[in-house]
């Protein structure tokens, strides 16, 4: 009961933050000129930002919100894809990079071993990597059974 009333309070509160954000950033010219010919133009894709030279196979210790016990993670990223190994849980992924900007890559996380739909203890995600001096700094997000996650951690060169 207690868990359904904070629901309801966080989406008031996000309707109520939300509307007078949408009041104060009206439609461009354009979108209404869209809208009034009845068809819809996605907005130019940026051009794209290389990110940061993130190479390479990385470890380290992430640290979950809210658990004093960090565990072990690696990582390795090539020009073919991503993988993810976190070896005191016993799971595995793999990462589809879905963009980057100039200092950061953003990458959606798929767990192949240890899926907690499948009894693991790994949940999919998403990954933010930027460089941090000779390392990394990384950050993971995800929600298990309608739980935030967040953890995070620095990486270095294996």
């Amino acid at each position: 009961m207690v868990k359904a009333f904070r629901i309801c309070a966080v989406t008031v509160i996000l309707a109520a933050i939300a509307a007078p954000a949408t009041a104060q950033f009206p439609p461009a010219p354009d979108d209404q000129q869209d809208r009034a010919a009845g068809t819809s133009r996605k907005p130019a894709a940026p051009a794209g930002a290389a990110g940061p030279n993130i190479n390479g196979s990385w470890s380290g210790e992430i640290t979950q919100v809210g658990s004093q016990t960090p565990y072990k993670f690696e990582l390795v990223i090539s020009a073919k894809g991503a993988e993810t190994k976190y070896p005191d849980l016993d799971c595995t992924g793999t990462l589809t990079r879905v963009g980057s900007s100039k200092s950061y890559a953003f990458f959606v996380e798929v767990i192949t071993k240890g899926q907690v739909a499948k009894g693991g203890r790994c949940p999919d995600g998403t990954i933010t990597i930027t460089r941090e001096g000779d390392g990394l700094a990384f950050g993971w997000f995800g929600s298990v059974e309608g739980n935030t996650i967040v953890a995070y951690g620095s990486l270095r060169k294996k």
